[in-house]
């Protein structure tokens, strides 16, 4: 009995590591900045806030000093040309007193990430008094809610997100905020317009990632140390 438990664990240790294997010893080297040079970001393309199938050719995001700006005027996304499975995305972000942005995950290259992918919201509860929980920083955007708002307005805050099949965990500024099924999230969820949008059950599990400029006055969103994982 004691030699078949210990060979039991030794499974379960083994399916363990196959199924969810380390980065990397000291959790580093497998990671790579998502924008290493100064200047517009190369592999990445701007697109239109609710469509990224309209290319927009006359705002330019730019790398200055290690941290990315938003473009302007607002209303684009900041698009990679690359698809994305499964990763552990890590990066930092400052928004101004009226800041809008969000991070799109396995987003299609068309329609609104909101809703046609996933947008993980990054606003100040000030460009939107009446915005509902699932609105607020942390929220993925009309369909779940963080557990909890740990949101720092006018800091820098980091985001960790880890993206593994049906498995979503998001940590913000240190503190667990979702960790998910998405096979079991199947809520109601409206777009802007009043329709009916998939449920998150059913969005894509592959696609590009992205950040978005819909702030009002002050300075556009900034990202900074933004590095992603590859893991499929």
């Amino acid at each position: 009995m004691r030699c078949f438990s210990t060979n039991l664990a030794s499974v379960v240790c083994t399916l363990v590591v196959i199924l969810f294997p380390p980065t990397s010893p000291g959790g580093e080297e497998h990671f790579e900045p998502l924008f290493p040079r100064e200047g517009v970001p190369a592999g990445w393309t701007v697109r239109a806030w609710n469509d990224l199938s309209q290319v927009v050719t006359n705002v330019v995001w730019r790398v200055q000093d290690g941290v990315l700006h938003g473009g302007q005027p607002r209303g684009t996304w900041l698009v990679s040309e690359r698809e994305y499975s499964d990763f552990i995305l890590e990066f930092e972000f400052k928004l101004g007193e009226r800041g809008n942005s969000g991070c799109a995950l396995r987003a299609p290259m068309f329609g609104d990430p909101a809703f046609d992918g996933m947008e993980l919201q990054m606003v100040d509860e000030r460009y939107n008094p009446e915005a509902g929980p699932s609105e607020l920083t942390g929220g993925i955007y009309r369909a779940v809610p963080p557990m909890r708002q740990v949101y720092r307005p006018m800091d820098w805050n980091r985001y960790r997100i880890e993206l593994r099949g049906n498995r979503l965990k998001v940590v913000l500024n240190g503190e667990i905020i979702h960790d998910l099924n998405l096979d079991e999230q199947a809520q109601e969820v409206r777009r802007h317009d009043g329709s009916l949008a998939p449920p998150l059950k059913d969005r894509p599990r592959r696609g590009h990632i992205g950040f978005q400029e819909l702030s009002r006055e002050g300075p556009p969103v900034r990202i900074r140390n933004a590095r992603i994982c590859v893991l499929d």
